[in-house]
């Protein structure tokens, strides 16, 4: 999401450990269990124990090789098991208080926001870098520079000044990032990821139609959701910062998709169409995943961090607004940037609905009746 203080520049950091999954040592990672003892530590320990593997290609497989390291690829519980090896890691970056993180399994994203006059901030980064790099080296991990990856968010009046001082690491710096399978750009607006969903959802649709007249309308439905409207929706939340071209281009995807469905013609009016499937537009689409996010947020279901972007609105005084759950719109500078961060999205959306649907209690209720509310506005 745009940042509401447009004031600032900000760094965003990529970090991959790709061989990790190969080099953890078992009896290191069992030591590293935080709170397992006895018979649950026992447990692990059997686990991982005496452990092997072999290759299956076809009607052939491989002799087994005994399996000494690294956690269990495709378990249910590698990523906890390796999360749990990571923990020291997170109290390190955690040390270097102005930078935050976020960890991935074996990718690690280190970001920092600092205000234009302080570019000696970076030198942070730079030592929380270095001190990843060796615990990395004395843990049996390796850092894949090859897929670490930087951004810089600043004007361009500063971007240089930035790359200068973040010396060797400016070498990773790019215009645009795949983050979570989201292509991040330097403006926040998301051009190539819009470009990206639209020509990966028009493959699938040519695709389908080719195999239209095998299935029956039901799966037809079931293919339709699994490659175009799961992509459509796959972290929709960050396009409130889409203009309007870009919303249309998506739209334009849907559309291709309820004409493949229901076999409607180009030149016949979509809306009936998305109507009759109760197909809500992608910009609707996008307001219902931040409200529900709003509301899991409001009831103590979403991340902290989610959770402190807001504020219930308390009048000082008696007020009509009372007891009405608003939430408080924080002021912001420029309508491009800040108005489009979901502190001040998420509220603005939240506001505007019935006092029915704010004061809901279950998600699933609210769910299904902000859809019906949705679709009400969206076809009148």
């Amino acid at each position: 999401m745009m940042a509401a203080d447009a004031g600032k520049c900000s760094v965003l950091v990529l970090l991959d450990l790709s061989a990790a999954f190969d080099t953890v040592d078992h009896s290191t990672l069992i030591d590293r269990l935080v709170g397992i003892s006895r018979s649950a530590l026992d447990w692990f320990t059997s686990y991982l124990s005496d452990r092997s593997f072999s290759v299956s290609s076809g009607s052939f497989m491989s002799d087994s090789v005994p399996l000494s390291c690294g956690v269990p690829q495709g378990s249910v519980l590698g990523p906890l098991l390796f999360s749990l090896y990571m923990l020291p890691l997170g109290k390190i970056i955690s040390s270097f208080k102005t930078i935050s993180y976020h960890c991935y399994a074996d990718d690690i994203q280190l970001f920092i926001s600092f205000s234009p006059d302080r570019l000696d901030q970076l030198s942070l980064l730079l030592n929380c870098l270095v001190s990843i790099n060796k615990w990395m080296a004395e843990n049996f991990l390796q850092l894949n520079t090859d897929k670490t990856e930087g951004m810089i968010f600043a004007p361009d009046n500063i971007t240089l000044k930035i790359r200068q001082a973040l010396g060797g690491l400016s070498s990773s710096d790019c215009s645009d990032m795949r983050n979570l399978g989201v292509i991040f750009d330097r403006s926040m607006c998301f051009n190539s990821q819009v470009k990206s969903v639209v020509r990966t959802c028009f493959f699938h649709l040519r695709n389908i139609a080719k195999v239209r007249s095998m299935v029956s309308k039901k799966e037809m439905e079931m293919l339709v959701h699994a490659f175009i409207s799961s992509r459509l929706d796959y972290c929709n939340v960050l396009y409130t910062c889409l203009n309007k071209s870009s919303i249309d281009q998506l739209q334009v995807v849907q559309n291709a998709a309820a004409r493949l469905l229901t076999r409607t013609s180009r030149r016949s009016h979509i809306t009936p169409v998305l109507k009759a499937l109760h197909w809500l537009p992608v910009g609707y689409r996008v307001h219902f995943k931040i409200l529900v996010i709003t509301f899991r947020a409001l009831h103590g279901q979403a991340p902290s961090y989610v959770q402190d972007l807001l504020h219930m609105h308390t009048p000082y005084r008696s007020l009509r607004s009372s007891g009405q759950d608003l939430l408080i719109v924080p002021r912001t500078r420029l309508k491009t940037r800040g108005d489009r961060a979901f502190c001040v999205v998420g509220p603005r959306l939240w506001n505007s609905l019935p006092l029915a649907l704010r004061t809901m209690s279950s998600v699933e209720s609210f769910k299904k009746h902000l859809k019906t509310h949705l679709f009400g506005q969206a076809f009148n």
